[in-house]
């Protein structure tokens, strides 16, 4: 059966994550080429003069890229969920009504993670050829928590998707924001160092808040 969902939401998603790995994959890429630019104008010694002494990154174009791409996986997988009414009919499939909605979210999940990675790897593999450890562990660090909230974009949106009345769905937006909001307060770079494990506990914890909407709508809960 978990092999049926994946399938199913694989059917679903396809497009979206082919066109999310593009977008996400060309920004990645669109930043290493300009670090490339100015290596290649003025040698790769301004280009770590310029990390140390102005604190540039030169990744800052992505800082809302992994949101956006989270939050359109959520919608792309779960408002056809609601819209067409297909989730009382998947909720009466014989396996386990929470496994059902945990196996849904697994599968956005590891879609976004495997994005996410093949961003990572290009970055890395770009970065690692004319940067030292300390530069280019810098820019990954930065960089770190723009994905993370990638993830609970897509994990808090999903909530909100899945709520069957609006007067909650806005207050799970509002929520959902302010959750969000967390993740774009210290523009500086490695900012985020000592945050990450709390950061990565929000998304662990958001994680059970789609739950909390299924149950709502089991119980027939309306506007």
């Amino acid at each position: 059966m978990t092999k049926a969902i994946f399938y199913k939401e694989w059917i679903k998603t396809r497009w979206y994550l082919l066109l999310a790995l593009l977008v996400t994959t060309g920004f990645a890429g669109y930043a290493m080429l300009r670090i490339f630019r100015v290596a290649r104008l003025k040698g790769v010694e301004h280009v770590w003069e310029v990390m140390l002494s102005r604190d540039v990154v030169f990744v800052d174009l992505l800082q809302y890229i992994p949101l956006l791409a989270g939050l359109l996986l959520a919608l792309v997988q779960f408002v056809p969920e609601m819209y067409r009414k297909c989730l009382k009919l998947t909720l009466h499939l014989p396996y386990p009504q929470l496994r059902m909605v945990n196996v849904m979210l697994l599968y956005g999940l590891l879609a976004l993670l495997a994005c996410f990675a093949v961003n990572y790897l290009l970055m890395w593999g770009c970065l690692y050829s004319i940067l030292p450890y300390e530069l280019w562990s810098r820019v990954l660090l930065t960089a770190m928590p723009w994905y993370v909230a990638g993830v609970a974009a897509y994990q808090l949106l999903s909530w909100v998707c899945l709520e069957p009345t609006w007067k909650r769905r806005v207050l799970n937006a509002a929520v959902s924001i302010l959750v969000l909001r967390v993740f774009f307060l210290a523009p500086a770079p490695e900012a985020y160092n000592a945050f990450l494990p709390w950061l990565v506990v929000y998304v662990l914890l958001a994680s059970s808040l789609a739950w909390l909407s299924v149950t709502r709508f089991k119980e027939g809960r309306q506007d």
